[in-house]
């Protein structure tokens, strides 16, 4: 892999391998897959790379169990921690998963100090929090998967209503990654339309809520497992506009520096990705019911920071 763009990916589960899958795939990456149990990552890793011929990539991708191979990554996707369960919140994971990611997050600085870290964990938001303490990188240099998800949700959902492209559909979800989300239908759009012209205000509360309880519901529907393709392709884009430096917008979780009036907290909000990360983080022009929601969105995070303890 000497010389060429290197992705590694923490954690070799469904979310972990898929995104490995799509990135080599594209060709622009070479990528570590890593994992503390021995054989899963190697494993994955060679049945991913067999494809190579039928799909006609040359990328190269290994599994391992340890951080050397890992060293100087351009990007580093952390997935590691535990998965919901059915009835499991995602606040339900914070203390297995801080333990986790800490660790992690140590070793990535370690090997990969000048690396852009892009968080999947959940809780996530706190996640992304916990790794900037960790690795006392800047801010543009730790962001979480959140809207660009949460919004292709909600825009599945739409499609699936209108009975038009999901390719038309431009989805506005901000703040937390959980239950206190804000969905904005009037910036929510179909080719300019905004969702509030479309569609009656009771059919858009229902889909906003199963956007809400998206995860939740892959989650009853699996019985043994959350939800991977949606996510690793969530990744997998955002990894892509870091690496090509495409400058895209996504709405992505960072930490918020006076941005809506917060500070030290971490929340979703669109955010320009390009080399150097988050390039530039944005403010949305809320109206106060929004802001309000918004508001309560931060004071959840803010409450799980606080349950870490972070010193």
């Amino acid at each position: 892999m000497k010389g060429r763009v290197k992705v590694t990916i923490i954690g070799a589960g469904n979310v972990g391998a898929s995104c490995a899958q799509r990135i080599v795939e594209k060709g622009y990456a070479d990528v570590v897959l890593l994992d503390i149990i021995e054989g899963l990552p190697q494993g994955k890793a060679l049945d991913i790379q067999q494809s190579a011929n039928i799909i006609g990539f040359n990328s190269i991708i290994i599994g391992t169990n340890s951080y050397e191979p890992t060293a100087k990554s351009d990007v580093v996707i952390i997935t590691s921690g535990i998965a919901r369960k059915p009835g499991m919140s995602r606040d339900d994971l914070l203390n297995i998963n801080q333990k986790i990611v800490s660790e992690v997050t140590r070793n990535v600085v370690k090997y990969s100090p000048r690396c852009v870290i892009i968080i999947a964990t959940n809780p996530v938001d706190a996640m992304v929090y916990l790794a900037l303490h960790e690795s006392k990188f800047s801010r543009k240099r730790v962001i979480g998967l959140s809207g660009l998800l949460d919004g292709a949700r909600l825009a599945t959902f739409i499609a699936e209503e209108l009975k038009v492209s999901v390719e038309d559909i431009s989805p506005c979800v901000i703040g937390e990654h959980g239950k206190s989300m804000v969905v904005i239908p009037r910036l929510t759009l179909v080719k300019g339309a905004p969702i509030t012209l479309l569609l009656p205000a009771d059919k858009i509360a229902k889909l906003v809520n199963r956007t809400v309880n998206g995860g939740a519901e892959i989650v009853e529907l699996l019985k043994t497992g959350s939800a991977f393709y949606a996510p690793s392709a969530a990744l997998a884009e955002m990894a892509e506009a870091v690496i090509l430096d495409k400058k895209r917008v996504f709405n992505c979780t960072v930490r918020l520096d006076g941005e809506y009036g917060l500070h030290n907290t971490v929340l979703g909000t669109p955010v320009k990705l390009g080399k150097g990360g988050a390039e530039l983080v944005g403010e949305i022009g809320l109206t106060p019911e929004e802001k309000t929601a918004l508001m309560n969105s931060a004071k959840v995070v803010q409450e799980l920071i606080g349950v870490m303890k972070l010193k």
